[in-house]
């Protein structure tokens, strides 16, 4: 892929995997909008992109506020003339049991995870068939693939987006707009720092698990390149990606495993 002359959307731009994509985007010479919930931190990231500022704009807003999200997308596509890659990269995770879940809290994961990226991505997809190309990427999670405890509410959130961006690839064959889903296994982010307990309070700690796992530079250097090979799904990850092949092939050694499995 040239990314020269490209326009790139990347959410979750402030932190973690989000934050090294936009910055493997700008190295490349890619032209970025990052957004964030985050401001300070999304404020960092301009300060560290002071070579490659030209290149670089920031946009401020909650996933979880689908209601501003078509006058944000108008007011990018008024700026910048065109998107070519959405990297739906925000949202966030959880640790609580099935029975200390409040519906609320069900609720407020789904509207994060789910409801806001197909938001964005239905408002920028017109855009994308008018100006006849573009790709939309949206994340996922190995336990996007099967259950897993304290996950519930993230499991369920992220399982239905494969469903919608696969029917998303599939209707616009023909319009040149591709769609892939992000299956990323352990790396080492705060995704499980920031993930919310059952009272929507921070779990506030980094799981052992996340701590094992690849720098969030690998999976973005991982995503790009399953970008520019057009897959329909990348895997980003390490030894742990092979429980997908597991359950999709040995359903009873998986669940034999899962009863065994660490939640942190």
């Amino acid at each position: 892929m040239i990314y020269n002359n490209k326009i790139f959307w990347v959410t979750g731009a402030s932190s973690g995997i989000g934050k090294a994509v936009v910055y493997e985007l700008l190295k490349r010479g890619a032209g970025v909008i990052a957004s964030s919930n985050r401001a300070d931190e999304l404020e960092e990231v301009k300060k560290n992109s002071r070579e490659k500022m030209h290149l670089l704009s920031t946009v401020i807003f909650d996933l979880e506020d689908t209601g501003i999200i078509e006058t944000i997308v108008a007011q990018q596509f008024k700026k910048h003339g065109r998107i070519d890659v959405l990297i739906n990269l925000g949202g966030v995770s959880q640790r609580a049991k099935i029975t200390e879940t409040p519906l609320w809290l069900d609720r407020k994961i789904m509207e994060i995870n789910y409801f806001g990226t197909i938001a964005l991505s239905k408002a920028v997809l017109p855009y994308m068939i008018e100006q006849g190309s573009g790709h939309i990427m949206a994340t996922s999670s190995i336990a996007g693939r099967f259950g897993f405890p304290l996950r519930s509410a993230y499991s369920a959130s992220k399982q239905a987006l494969h469903g919608f961006f696969e029917t998303l690839h599939i209707e616009n064959r023909e319009n040149n707009v591709k769609a892939s889903v992000i299956i990323p296994g352990r790396v080492k982010t705060n995704i499980s720092f920031n993930a919310l307990t059952s009272t929507g309070s921070i779990h506030g700690q980094l799981d052992a698990g996340q701590a094992r796992g690849i720098s969030p530079e690998k999976a973005a250097r991982m995503i790009l390149r399953g970008l520019e090979r057009n897959k329909r799904e990348v895997l980003v990850g390490g030894k742990e990606l092979i429980m997908l092949f597991v359950r999709k092939f040995f359903p009873s050694i998986f669940f034999n495993i899962a009863y065994r499995m660490k939640p942190y």
